[in-house]
């Protein structure tokens, strides 16, 4: 049995990009439960960027205009920045806004106390987010990655947004401006809730299969067409698709989110590439001590056999 439903509201508020970045805030916080992230296929991050120097140079810059209002990074110092390739008048022109000098650390002005005030959360310290959500199940890279891509206009919500990753996330879109309108088509096959209900308690239209399949279409202003499927047997599962009005806008802001991300995947373990590199030099010298211990044992007790 299907039925259709359309929900229609009144217009999406209007939001600073101030409350953008606090909202953010409360959606980092939510990247450590993860729950909702084992519903949907994560999109791979393009890893390659994370030795590019244009690219970590970019993110660094698109990290500080858009983040550092209400996120710190207080592990990391702004000289540090010099490993990527930006020298120190590049640091002071470009990046660092206000009295802080180059050897500070990138902290914010912004008081936890009063950002929980504002906000209901601290927005939290960005230095290590990619390290903090990577899991066995996924790599924090790409969840976030695939996190700041997901997002659809639904009027249900306190600000107009929804994310197919996290679901009922407590922060818009903080790229929309620049990625431009799109349609987002969420499926959703979920247990039925009213399976066991009499018909009589039933609302018209309710089916009585023990699964259902939800296909949800959101336009660019955010208003729903629902489709629901019921199913005898089936098992929770979560897909979306996305189709941007303007494909272009909508490129370049998945360039620029790679971008950021691999500025906060750099910034999470700078000595990575080094420790890595490191790690073979060891096995390589390891193998090769092996080896010579191993002759220098049959040499020794050839004689005594």
């Amino acid at each position: 049995m299907t039925r259709m439903r359309s929900v229609r509201s009144a217009a999406l508020p209007a939001i600073s990009p101030a409350i953008f970045s606090g909202l953010l805030a409360t959606a980092l916080l939510a990247f450590g439960a993860g729950a909702a992230a084992a519903e949907v296929h994560l999109d791979r991050w393009p890893s390659e960027r994370a030795n590019d120097p244009a690219a970590l140079q970019h993110g660094a810059r698109l990290f500080v205009t858009n983040c550092l209002n209400c996120h710190s990074a207080r592990l990391m110092r702004w000289n540090k920045l010099e490993e990527i390739g930006l020298d120190a008048t590049q640091i002071k022109s470009q990046l660092i806004y206000g009295n802080q000098r180059i050897g500070d650390m990138m902290t914010i002005a912004m008081v936890p106390r009063d950002a929980t005030q504002w906000f209901g959360k601290a927005p939290p310290d960005l230095s290590t987010i990619i390290r903090a959500n990577s899991t066995v199940e996924h790599n924090g890279a790409d969840y976030v990655y695939t996190l700041l891509r997901s997002f659809y206009r639904d009027r249900s919500t306190s600000t107009g947004w929804n994310n197919a990753v996290f679901h009922n996330i407590a922060m818009p879109n903080v790229f929309w401006q620049m990625q431009g309108p799109r349609i987002a088509t969420v499926v959703r096959v979920e247990r039925n809730e009213h399976a066991g209900e009499s018909p009589a308690k039933r609302k018209p239209g309710q089916t009585a299969m023990p699964w259902v399949r939800v296909r949800s279409v959101y336009d660019a202003q955010g208003d729903v067409q629902s489709t629901e499927t019921g199913l005898s047997t089936g098992r929770e599962t979560k897909s979306a698709r996305f189709q941007p009005l303007d494909p272009a806008r909508a490129e370049a802001t998945d360039n620029n989110i790679a971008d950021i991300v691999a500025f906060l995947n750099w910034m999470s373990e700078p000595k990575k590439t080094e420790r890595i590199h490191v790690g073979f030099w060891a096995m390589g010298y390891l193998v090769v001590f092996f080896l010579i211990a191993r002759w220098l044992n049959n040499v020794f007790w050839r004689d005594v056999k």
